[in-house]
């Protein structure tokens, strides 16, 4: 077993790689070698940057023993290729949600990796949040009595802000857009804290945006335990904003972004706030990636969950395209993009 920091080189440079790059640097559980993008401006300025070796391909990268593993940025329609070939070159792979565009490539992407004997792991990192942990804790002691009910909001603002050349606000290469770019992260919270989803009624809209793409989206999910949730995400907002309200028989919990986490109970009448310190979620799921690279733990989001949480998105497109209610598993049987 390899001593010292988990040696990584990063792909597809853009704005998320440099957050997750200094996201590593916070850690020192991890350390940056080598970088690669196909436009050498922004190779030469993130190995500069970081303080590490610009790779003149991928391929070379991928080459490189000292090398342990990739931090996975690309666009979502290369996911596959890419991680692939990191899986083939015996490279450990920490890859950005959503595992892939289509539920055939989520799957392919896990089975390569899980032939290859590597660690994939998936950037789920809202779930991390201490609020949410905190909620999950209070499900697992029974304090809520039986889940009924949750409604979750996740919303930013990108009027005039957004690049139209860039893969993520393009439908071809984001199908779905705000709900899948931004929405599956609380698709995930909302999993995690009540259960799988197993049928969705979804409906789509641009409104706000230039483009090809929904900035607006609302889905109804209906999870395995009989609980309904709603989640709303926008890119079409005056403001960035989150929340996500969890409804028990016993008890209940609110959270948003301005007022933070309050607890009620049965019988109670007014909510109790709760502290909650903010943690550093990229450092935590980065540095359990880390320890899963070296044998020592699992990582909690891997493919096999990224492909399900994937297809609860797809079926909330399908059904806003077709105007009818759709199982997840009609998604996963299909194969379904």
């Amino acid at each position: 077993m390899s001593a010292g920091p988990l040696r990584v080189a990063c792909i597809g440079i853009g704005w998320w790689s440099d957050v997750l790059a200094d996201a590593i640097q916070r850690s020192g559980k991890l350390e940056i070698l080598s970088c690669y993008t196909r436009s050498d401006e922004k190779r030469e300025k993130f190995a500069a940057k970081y303080r590490c070796r610009p790779a003149a391909s991928y391929e070379a990268m991928l080459a490189d023993t000292e090398i342990e593993a990739i931090i996975n940025t690309t666009p979502n329609d290369v996911h596959l290729a890419t991680t692939c070939a990191a899986a083939a070159a015996g490279k450990h792979v920490f890859l950005d949600k959503p595992i892939a565009n289509s539920i055939s490539d989520g799957r392919a992407i896990t089975e390569a990796c899980r032939k290859a004997g590597v660690v994939l792991a998936l950037g789920y990192q809202r779930r991390r949040e201490s609020h949410f942990r905190w909620i999950r804790q209070q499900i697992d002691d029974g304090l809520f009595g039986k889940l009924v009910n949750a409604e979750a909001n996740i919303s930013r603002d990108r009027l005039g802000k957004i690049d139209l050349t860039s893969w993520r606000y393009q439908a071809a290469a984001m199908p779905g857009g705000v709900m899948l770019q931004i929405g599956i992260h609380y698709i995930d919270v909302l999993e995690y804290l009540i259960g799988p989803v197993h049928a969705v009624r979804g409906q789509l809209a641009q409104l706000v945006l230039p483009g090809d793409n929904p900035d607006v989206a609302s889905l109804i999910l209906e999870h395995d335990n009989g609980a309904l949730s709603t989640l709303n995400a926008s890119y079409a907002s005056a403001s960035e904003y989150y929340l996500m309200n969890i409804y028990g028989g016993d008890a209940t919990t609110y959270y948003d972004l301005h007022n933070g986490l309050r607890f009620l109970k049965r019988g109670e009448s007014e909510p109790v706030a709760v502290r909650c310190a903010k943690n550093d979620t990229l450092v935590e799921e980065l540095e359990e990636f880390a320890a899963a690279a070296r044998g020592q733990r699992q990582h909690e989001v891997g493919g096999e969950y990224a492909t399900r949480s994937l297809a609860v998105v797809r079926a909330g497109i399908l059904s806003a395209q077709e105007g009818r209610r759709v199982e997840v598993a009609e998604i996963l049987d299909s194969g379904r993009n």
